[in-house]
């Protein structure tokens, strides 16, 4: 089983294409300062994008909505 869920996912963003550009973004962030938001140890997965969507699952990333 993937984690986190789509579905879980889908109820914090309005789109799968919103959710794949912040998902993307933040993953390219983690790569070039090395800073997670939770520690290493916390994360399900090893990988950045897998972590950007932990992220969004666990509330830290501010999404605004937009106009």
């Amino acid at each position: 089983m993937i984690y986190p869920s789509i579905d879980k996912l889908l109820n914090i963003v309005e789109s799968k294409y919103e959710l794949v550009h912040i998902a993307a973004r933040r993953s390219k962030e983690i790569s070039k300062t090395e800073y997670l938001q939770m520690s290493e140890s916390s994360y399900k997965s090893q990988k950045n994008i897998g972590r950007a969507l932990e992220e969004v699952t666990e509330g830290l990333l501010k999404i605004r909505e937009s106009e």
